[in-house]
């Protein structure tokens, strides 16, 4: 018996507002037909899907994606439920039922929301149904600004325990520069390591016109999910043949291998799920006793700490060049870590700041 297989996949708004010759009816109608094939053979499938923004400005004759605020969370609304119902359309043709999740990055900074969010996806699979998620751009703020989605699917996959995370965009593979102004970017196949996967982000920095994320937020979503152990692949959905080859073990695009010793999913929340408040700078002890020993961080190792944060808030570790080593959960706040830092005594023993089951390390990660 073939063993069943949870698959998260994302859909990028530059495919949804669909083209002349294609309308967004019936591309959702062919990614709806793979989606149907692949849930009948007894797989799993959890769609996160962009577009609520743009097929807004669609059906309200807006050329352009509205740089005001406001007008882009009312575009939203408008889009919003007309993507649902084309969804809900497709999908009903093979009798599966679909669920919207709008969900918000503020959403998953809560370790209950966080595993409440998992339970009640799974449940909706359990039935037999494909949810259909999407941050709320209609009360969010940065994910409007900051392409959230890509993120967002990534997070998902990890709180799910996916597989397999699939991008499905716009171009063929991940290249070494732009290709539409240098003709010397050349493809790039396979990604095999968190090396080779930080030397790409740190090049690329692209952004879309329907889109607000670009390569580099798909790029920060495949650091999040392979991190986790959970293989990317990055294709051009473009292409209606494209899902259905890789929804059937084949290649395309530029596929990023998991991480041969991914983090634990409480450990890859702490590490991508949370946004920091704040810094600590902690000595050269403390960041060996962290980095090689799985340490706890003590007050004796702070050095000085920044931001405006109270205790159970998530923030940054830095070492004393101002490098990020690790994030977590601080049980104190700055004003309680600098109170006791001015009353200790070498009698007494050093304060819990952080530990180490709320602790991950970072190294390596984007400020």
């Amino acid at each position: 018996m073939k063993e069943m297989k949870l698959w998260v996949i994302k859909i990028g708004t530059s495919l949804l507002r669909g083209t002349e010759k294609r309308a967004t009816a019936n591309v959702i109608d062919d990614f709806c037909k793979c989606f149907a094939e692949l849930i009948k053979e007894g797989d799993q499938l959890v769609l996160v899907s962009s577009g609520a923004v743009g097929l807004g400005c669609h059906r309200l004759g807006i050329q352009t994606r509205p740089k005001d605020l406001v007008c882009v969370q009312a575009a939203a609304a408008v889009g919003q439920g007309y993507l649902m119902s084309l969804y809900e359309s497709s999908m009903s043709k093979y009798d599966i039922n679909v669920a919207q999740v709008l969900l918000t990055r503020t959403d998953l900074e809560s370790r209950r929301s966080y595993l409440n969010a998992s339970r009640t996806i799974k449940q909706l699979l359990n039935w037999g149904i494909l949810p259909i998620i999407n941050e709320n751009d209609v009360i969010s703020q940065e994910e409007l600004c900051y392409g959230d989605n890509d993120r967002l699917s990534a997070l998902v996959a990890n709180a799910l325990n996916a597989k397999e995370l699939i991008l499905l965009t716009d171009i063929d593979r991940v290249y070494s520069a732009d290709p539409r102004n240098n003709s010397q970017a050349l493809p790039i196949f396979e990604v095999h390591n968190p090396t080779e996967l930080n030397d790409i982000r740190s090049t690329v920095s692209s952004v879309g016109e329907w889109g607000t994320g670009g390569i580099r937020t798909k790029l920060d979503a495949a650091k999040i999910a392979t991190e986790s152990g959970i293989k990317v692949q990055l294709a051009d959905g473009r292409d209606p043949t494209i899902l259905h080859q890789l929804l059937q073990g084949g290649q395309g695009g530029t596929i990023f291998h998991p991480h041969p010793e991914p983090l634990p999913n409480k450990k890859s929340w702490l590490a991508h799920a949370l946004q920091p408040v704040g810094n600590i700078f902690i000595d050269e002890g403390a960041c060996k006793a962290i980095k090689h020993q799985g340490a706890s961080l003590l007050l004796v190792g702070v050095k000085k700490a920044e931001g405006d944060f109270t205790s159970n808030q998530p923030v940054r570790l830095l070492n004393q060049q101002g490098q990020e080593l690790a994030r977590g959960i601080s049980s104190l706040s700055k004003n309680e870590i600098y109170n006791k830092l001015r009353s200790k005594s070498k009698m007494d023993p050093s304060p819990l700041v952080i530990h180490r089951d709320v602790l991950v390390l970072t190294e390596g990660n984007p400020k």
